[in-house]
């Protein structure tokens, strides 16, 4: 598939930056059929959620951490540009719904307008409950557009509209590192510093005309918070049967709780308990593998029902990480060619046919302690234009692999996903 920029036709560089941290949403009571699609997208964005967690498990070894919501939520401004056979791509692979009663815009196979508007309403809905004071949480999106080019008004206005991503110019054309340095600046600011140089030297050239930015920043304490006295060093099992230290912070309280014959499962929530991280945790030291082929929605659906809470004996690892990755190979593996090639139809941002993806770029962060979570994550998209209760207390103890999955409670929303193979690491 051909993708580089040398060629023969003028091109020219989209990129799309989305920096996330673990956040909540809520929403605003709906009527039925708003509610209906609300829970279509919430729904096809964790399938999503999944699915790239389960490519990108694949293909390395170790800790891991992303939030695939950071992912769609790049995409999902890219998507409003995309047309034809890019779009339908897009929405199949990203889960995003097509068939709904609207009238689709002008050019568009799907009701980009309806989807739009509802994943802009949870955007708002984050910054809202941000606001309240209980955890920090805010969402900023913005758009790095080449000054004097020809973007359609009616992608700008979807843009702000939807997810307030007003347009801020820049010159790639003669000064390309000026604007990378502004970009990271942005990403670093939103994410309270925890994402920084999210683009290196070398990914942005004089080809390049927009960047597509989404930040999310949460900071969030346990409802129930760990003591630092009581963490102490002990045992971690690793999968080749290693034993490592580790500092486990240790309680004993109410929490939600279920298990199987092959995993247990706990909820820790945040402070007012809308925002929760769940853990999944083998029986076996090395059965990890094993439990995330089993990471469904449906899965998760039926797993979160059986929850429940109970006084259970708590002892997880303190950890801290920073993943990043290049997504492209993986989105194309998943059927989003098109919009990595010569293909590519971007018309709905500037009326022409030469734009195209070049890059996927996510790098996330989080800080797991005694207090509760940091997070934050960064995601920058470079489209090149081309062309059961048991009776004796349970016992959750995470000294070896688990994965883990940060929710928000009253949409159901899979912000951040990830796995820990050593604590230490």
């Amino acid at each position: 598939m051909k993708r580089d920029v040398d060629m023969r036709t003028t091109k020219y560089l989209l990129i799309l930056l989305i920096v996330l941290v673990p956040v909540g949403s809520s929403f605003a009571p709906e009527e039925p059929h708003e509610k209906s699609y609300t829970e279509i997208v919430v729904k096809g964005n964790n399938d999503f959620a999944f699915e790239v967690y389960s490519k990108l498990a694949d293909r390395q070894e170790g800790n891991m951490f992303l939030s695939p919501y950071s992912i769609s939520t790049a995409l999902a401004m890219t998507y409003a540009g995309a047309r034809g056979r890019t779009e339908t791509q897009m929405a199949d692979v990203l889960h995003f719904p097509t068939t709904v009663s609207a009238k689709p815009p002008s050019g568009s196979t799907g009701d980009q307008k309806q989807f739009h508007s509802t994943f802009g309403t949870i955007v708002k809905a984050l910054n809202a409950r941000g606001n309240k004071g209980a955890y920090e949480l805010t969402v900023a999106n913005a758009l790095w557009g080449q000054k004097g080019y020809g973007f359609l008004r009616e992608f700008l206005e979807l843009i702000e509209a939807s997810y307030g991503g007003k347009l801020n110019e820049v010159d790639f054309r003669s000064a390309v590192e000026s604007a990378r340095q502004r970009i990271n600046a942005w990403v670093e600011k939103k994410t309270k510093g925890k994402i920084k140089d999210l683009i290196v030297k070398g990914l942005l050239s004089r080809m390049t005309r927009l960047v597509l930015t989404n930040a999310i920043y949460f900071k969030g304490n346990w409802a129930s918070q760990f003591q630092e006295e009581e963490t102490r060093n002990a045992p971690f099992t690793l999968l080749d049967g290693e034993k490592i230290d580790a500092p486990m912070m240790n309680q004993t309280g109410e929490f939600k709780y279920m298990e199987t014959e092959d995993f247990q499962g706990l909820e820790l929530p945040y402070i007012d308990e809308e925002l929760s991280m769940i853990i999944f945790l083998p029986k076996k030291f090395d059965g990890l593998g094993e439990l995330e082929k089993t990471l469904t929605c449906e899965n998760l659906s039926e797993w979160m029902a059986k929850l429940r809470k109970q006084k259970v004996i708590v002892s997880i690892p303190k950890f801290k990480m920073t993943s990043e990755f290049e997504l492209a190979e993986v989105l194309m593996s998943m059927g989003m060619t098109d919009a990595f090639s010569g293909s590519a139809d971007f018309s709905g941002m500037n009326g022409k046919r030469d734009l195209f993806i070049s890059l996927v770029i996510h790098k996330a962060y989080v800080d797991v302690n005694e207090e509760g979570t940091e997070a934050a994550a960064a995601t920058a998209v470079i489209i090149n234009v081309t062309a059961v209760r048991p009776e004796p207390t349970p016992v959750f103890r995470a000294d070896h692999p688990f994965v883990f999955v940060i929710r928000d409670n009253q949409s159901g929303s899979i912000l951040f996903i990830g796995r820990v193979m050593n604590p230490k690491a």
